[in-house]
């Protein structure tokens, strides 16, 4: 069957990603498009028709790795369980934000803010993170399982109790004290708490 001009498969979608992965944790934010579209078996002009410019593929490489945090929250069974849900969604933030190629990309955003801020504003709009949580914390909301007026701010408050210092200590490149065990507990112990704060 003939695709649609323009359309890309998913999986040379994916390879696209994987490289730009790959190049950005190499090479930076400087990475070559030539580099990536090499590497994702390319033309550099198939990336250019999909993604427009380097900060659009920038943007769709965070934005795949949000949808993947947020998962478990899209999952069908979350909303019956919540508590889960949110337990679920917070391990594997934590274990993103201890992941060398997140760690990495945030410090190169960070690093360019303070003379080009349009990159990360541009690659990383405000909310993005936190969009996916949100949405679910209005869902529970609407479906009179948690007591939440503003979603986005209760978002913002578990986010906040499960990142704690972490991330920046990860980003100072201080030892991290994120096992896997402790990612556990503290997953568990945040949504037991928020579910506790917001319970109807």
């Amino acid at each position: 069957m003939p695709r649609v001009a323009g359309q890309i498969d998913r999986a040379k979608n994916e390879a696209i990603l994987d490289a730009a992965s790959d190049v950005v944790f190499e090479r930076g934010l400087a990475a070559p498009l030539d580099e990536i579209a090499r590497r994702a078996g390319v033309s550099k002009q198939t990336i250019y028709n999909h993604y427009g410019s380097k900060s659009a593929l920038l943007r769709a490489l965070i934005e795949r790795r949000v949808k993947q945090v947020g998962a478990p929250l899209d999952a069908p069974t979350s909303g019956e369980h919540p508590e889960r849900a949110l337990a679920a969604y917070a391990r594997v933030l934590l274990e993103t934000i201890a992941m060398e190629r997140s760690v990495a990309l945030l410090r190169l955003l960070v690093a360019s803010a303070s003379h080009d801020a349009s990159l990360a504003r541009s690659v990383l709009p405000p909310g993005v993170r936190g969009a996916q949580l949100s949405a679910f914390l209005e869902r529970e909301a609407r479906a009179g399982r948690l007591a939440i007026r503003d979603a986005s701010e209760a978002a913002d408050f578990f986010s906040g109790m499960v990142i704690g210092r972490h991330q920046l200590q990860t980003l100072l490149g201080m030892p991290s004290e994120l096992t896997a065990e402790r990612i556990d507990r503290i997953a568990r112990e945040a949504a037991r708490r928020f579910v506790r704060a917001y319970a109807v």
